[in-house]
């Protein structure tokens, strides 16, 4: 990873440890905007792939927005420099305190998916005498063709407004007071590898937009995200098909096309570094113990995600074992691989969990009173301390002892 031994970093930084590359991330966004070419277009980057302040600085720097779903996160993305004017708030959730707080900073959309949240988005900027520019996310009821748990377009999901119901909706938002329509826009799913779903959302999407412009203009038309990467077993599109499929779909010159990748543009950008522990034999099942766990990568406990694995010294290749490789957390959900054919791992080393550049860092929790791993970012050719590990007293450090 950009020429600097993972080994090398394992001793430096300790274990567990995510390690990022600043040099991948830059050239998925490169590539990214490729694929876009020359069509009026805004990258806003999903920051709840990879929030860490330092990332973020990396997307402003090239001109990116983020899409946010929290106040957290509109805070996250403000303290990183990222002007509010391209800023777009997602979420099917967003509480009074947060809308006032985006109200207040002057972002470019909010993606309303509810009527309830338009009536309170609309009565919130009237109060504070501001107009409020709103997106609608439309559901079009598209299988994107991913887990159940990722997957956002179809009807039965929380996700968006019934296109059948736009229309209406459309209709009597131009009588909302303290509203401004400025767009529609979608999101399928995440980790999507086939493009068949993006083009079958693009196309209802095309539909609605030729009607809809007779009602009211629009300025934005937002795609969303979910450009699949490889975990070591998939083949995803390029940036470049995919932006065509959507593009080709959407014949709107006049308007702006807002994206919103996010794993795919920091995913395979990182590692989580662990350390062998002991090996363990329970009858005829091999379990290899690790120092990181479902605390700090759940994926593979939530989604039954695969993650590839590298061993960070040289190992003879014949000498492979089926085994579960899991962690410390006192749960039999904690693992990530099972029933896998990996190297002969002996305590003490040193590999790498691939692709846990998202989704990773942002999902890890205490559980088990076990202190989050460091961040390091790897730019300029150094490494860089970007979140420190966490200490025994941070994770008690908010709670209010009794004064008994």
């Amino acid at each position: 990873m950009q020429a600097m031994p993972l080994d090398e970093l394992a001793r430096e930084f300790g274990t567990p440890a995510y390690i990022y590359s600043g040099d991948a991330i830059e050239a998925a966004i490169d590539s990214f905007r490729r694929g876009i070419g020359n069509r009026k277009a805004l990258i806003c980057y999903a920051m709840k792939a990879n929030s860490n302040l330092e990332v973020l600085r990396l997307f402003r720097a090239r001109d990116c927005g983020m899409d946010i779903v929290s106040g957290g996160e509109l805070y996250r993305a403000l303290r990183a420099g990222v002007p509010a004017h391209r800023i777009v708030f997602s979420g099917v959730g967003k509480t009074e305190a947060e809308m006032v707080e985006a109200l207040q900073a002057g972002i470019l959309l909010f993606c309303c998916e509810s009527e309830a949240e338009l009536r309170t988005l609309s009565r919130i900027a009237c109060d504070l005498g501001t107009t409020a520019p709103i997106s609608l996310r439309v559901n079009p009821d598209v299988d994107a063709n991913t887990h159940p748990y990722i997957s956002t377009g179809l009807k039965d999901n929380k996700f968006g407004i019934p296109h059948n119901r736009i229309f209406d909706l459309f209709r009597e938002m131009q009588l909302m007071p303290g509203i401004i329509t400025k767009g529609v826009g979608f999101h399928i799913g995440s980790q999507l590898l086939d493009l068949e779903g993006f083009r079958s959302a693009a196309r209802i999407m095309r539909n609605l937009v030729e009607e809809l412009v007779a009602l009211a203009p629009l300025e934005y038309i937002d795609v969303g995200g979910g450009l699949g990467i490889n975990y070591g077993r998939e083949n995803p599109p390029d940036a470049g098909d995919y932006a065509h499929t959507i593009l080709s779909e959407l014949p709107f010159e006049d308007m702006t096309i807002v994206f919103e990748p996010g794993r795919y543009m920091v995913g395979n950008a990182g590692v989580l570094l662990t350390r062998v522990l002991y090996n363990k034999v329970n009858q005829s099942k091999r379990f290899i113990i690790c120092d990181a766990g479902m605390n700090d990568l759940i994926r593979p406990a939530l989604y039954q995600a695969y993650h590839d694995f590298w061993p960070l010294a040289e190992m003879r290749l014949e000498r492979l074992v089926r085994a579960d490789l899991v962690g410390p957390v006192c749960e039999s959900g904690d693992f990530l691989a099972r029933d896998r054919e990996l190297c002969d791992f002996q305590p003490g080393d040193l590999l790498a969990v691939a692709s846990a550049g998202a989704y990773s860092s942002v999902m890890a929790s205490n559980y088990n009173t076990r202190p989050r791993p460091p961040e390091v970012l790897l730019s300029e050719g150094r490494a860089r301390l970007v979140r420190r590990r966490e200490t025994y007293a941070d994770l008690i450090h908010l709670e209010v002892p009794s004064r008994d």
